[in-house]
């Protein structure tokens, strides 16, 4: 069961209730970070990627991984983020294999990305991260043996954007994926279907889709 916890905010003073999100592991557990309630929240004052993310461990199949930090936006305009107990935690056991892939529906860029790093970690990818080396446009995901890039943007990504991500890829030795909420143009498909690049559009309730058959494949063997 979700943590819930009182905060106020410390600008405003106001108090609120805040209940801990969960999240699916891969296996199909419920990943919830545990509160740690002897912390007073922080306010968000600017961003920064590895603040971003809160290392757990699911309790029903040991996969560790990286999980959206808690956060809870006061209606004065502060952004206040919930203090994690550890870097890992136990949580209550779930259905084993591979379940039906839950989504994180997408109202922002940052939905986008959580959407795909939740996926990667569904295929059976591990140690999701913001890949090191930054890409022409969008954001770049890497893990164990994969690079992912995300299109989070109105426009359908281009063949020069997937082919960016295919000689990255094979400079590092790994296999990749082009995750994008608008698409790809018809050139881009036709190179990603040369290349064998698997595509996937990402509609607003977070799920990814499979466009070609490289992604047809991955969608239903995994990594």
């Amino acid at each position: 069961m979700s943590q819930s916890v009182p905060v106020r905010c410390p600008a405003c003073r106001r108090s609120h209730r805040f209940t801990a999100p969960s999240y699916p592991c891969a296996c199909g557990a419920p990943v919830t970070p545990p509160l740690d309630l002897d912390q007073v929240p922080g306010t968000v004052d600017h961003r920064a990627w590895r603040e971003e993310w809160v290392t757990l461990r699911c309790g029903d199949c040991g996969l560790r991984g990286e999980w959206p930090r808690p956060e809870l936006g006061c209606p004065c305009g502060t952004v206040l983020r919930i203090p994690v107990a550890g870097e890992e935690a136990a949580v209550p056991a779930g259905r084993p294999g591979r379940p039906a892939f839950r989504p994180v529906p997408i109202r922002t860029a940052r939905d986008a990305v959580t959407a795909a790093v939740l996926y990667l970690r569904r295929l059976g990818y591990e140690d999701i991260r913001r890949a090191d080396q930054r890409p022409p446009s969008g954001i770049g995901l890497a893990g164990r043996g994969v690079l992912a890039h995300v299109n989070p943007s109105a426009w359908p990504a281009t063949s020069r954007d997937v082919e960016c991500l295919w000689l990255t890829a094979m400079t590092e030795s790994a296999s990749c994926l082009y995750f994008s909420l608008a698409g790809f143009a018809e050139e881009a498909r036709d190179r990603a279907d040369t290349l064998g690049v698997p595509l996937f559009l990402l509609d607003l309730t977070g799920t990814p889709q499979p466009l070609n058959g490289p992604a047809d494949t991955l969608d239903a063997d995994g990594s």
